[in-house]
């Protein structure tokens, strides 16, 4: 059977406009299935680095308080941790929202790995516009939770000092 040039564009068009939808609900969903423990910020992706310069990366170059509200917290969504506001000041509460923010970075680094997947059927400048949308959709969205979770590590430090 041969696919007329509409037919393949219309399939092409579906493939990408589905594509991240799936690969980012499903890849969601599987983190949130993983045991917390498996998310530590001691760990080499999630612990913080030097250039960051202590969350001022965060705070002073990227102005990331000015924006962050407007970034969504999908993990309440799919029935995970919220982390859109920080609720208890508390030892276990904080250490969990820590290690919330280490699933929902890894998460998005995950997401952002399947870029290329695109790549197999679209032509040069799709997948131009493919990394971009993979770039737009999860890189703000790893820097929040890296913010987040450096903030977060102060408090804990200063909850295990006060005990």
């Amino acid at each position: 059977m041969a696919w007329s040039r509409g037919m393949k564009a219309a399939i092409v068009l579906t493939a990408n406009l589905l594509g991240w939808p799936v690969i980012q609900i499903g890849i969601a969903k599987l983190f949130l299935r993983m045991p917390s423990r498996n998310f530590s910020p001691t760990s080499f992706a999630c612990r913080p680095r030097r250039w960051e310069r202590d969350g001022r990366l965060y705070t002073h170059i990227l102005r990331i308080r000015r924006w962050k509200q407007l970034m969504p917290d999908g993990a309440p969504w799919l029935g995970g941790f919220a982390k859109a506001h920080y609720e208890k000041r508390d030892d276990s509460y904080t250490r969990r929202f820590i290690a919330e923010t280490c699933r929902g970075e890894m998460a998005h680094w995950c997401m952002l790995a399947f870029t290329p997947i695109f790549y197999l059927w679209n032509p040069p400048w799709a997948c131009w516009v493919m990394t971009a949308y993979g770039l737009l959709a999860n890189l703000p969205c790893i820097a929040v939770q890296r913010h987040n979770r450096i903030a977060m590590l102060r408090v804990l430090e200063k909850l295990t000092a006060a005990q």
